[in-house]
């Protein structure tokens, strides 16, 4: 196929009966638009021993199939297509030779804030969507607060606002809870937060 003098290379795709069809242009945006959101699907990391350490992308978790460091103990329906074969969508792998997972591995984010307190202001206890949520230090930065764990919690813009650079009890207002750094306890409590939806997490994750 050829427009303004140009060629257009078109994939081709088996039809019934085994013939050979250029791919329609629908068909094809389709498929470009779903592989990229199936790319970065969550995927459930297991140790060796079967214990939850982590959750990757689907990109991630095909690597480390591929290299042969880990192995698919869940696949979804979905398959990613390579230049020599098909692969099934992983949705629970587990490393082949065993880990040591320090106490603390998550760096200290915006974002693993929000996972932490999912979401919620830890004044007002009202859910927001992240782009509606800020950080607040219980201790004020100018009185010595540090940006740690321990004294960053997910808050609202009204209260954050209306906190100012007092603290809380200052501001006459109180934490929903204390803020504390992740722990296993809360690494799982996430996974199960990203996994909700897929059920063969369950057994692993001990609901």
């Amino acid at each position: 196929m050829s427009t303004g003098g140009q060629s257009v290379h078109r994939p081709w795709r088996t039809a019934r009966g085994g013939a050979l069809v250029p791919e329609s242009p629908a068909r094809l945006a389709a498929r470009q638009h779903r592989r990229p959101a199936v790319m970065q699907e969550p995927v459930l990391v297991l140790n060796a021993t079967f214990e939850p350490i982590n959750v990757t992308a689907v990109r991630r978790a095909l690597v480390l199939l591929l290299k042969g460091v880990a192995q698919a103990e869940e696949s979804n329906t979905a398959q990613v297509h390579t230049t020599s074969k098909s692969v099934q969508v992983p949705s629970v792998i587990r490393l082949l030779a065993y880990r040591h997972i320090p106490q603390q591995t998550r760096a200290l984010s915006r974002k693993n804030i929000l996972l932490r307190d999912h979401n919620t202001c830890q004044f007002c206890g009202r859910t927001f969507p992240a782009s509606e949520l800020t950080l607040d230090h219980v201790m004020p930065r100018s009185r010595g607060g540090r940006s740690s764990w321990e004294n960053l919690v997910a808050c609202c813009y009204a209260c954050n606002n209306s906190k100012g650079d007092r603290t809380p009890e200052e501001a006459g207002i109180e934490l929903s809870r204390r803020p504390r750094p992740f722990t296993l306890h809360t690494s799982r409590q996430l996974m199960r937060l990203i996994g909700h939806k897929d059920e063969k997490w369950r057994k692993y994750l001990f609901y």
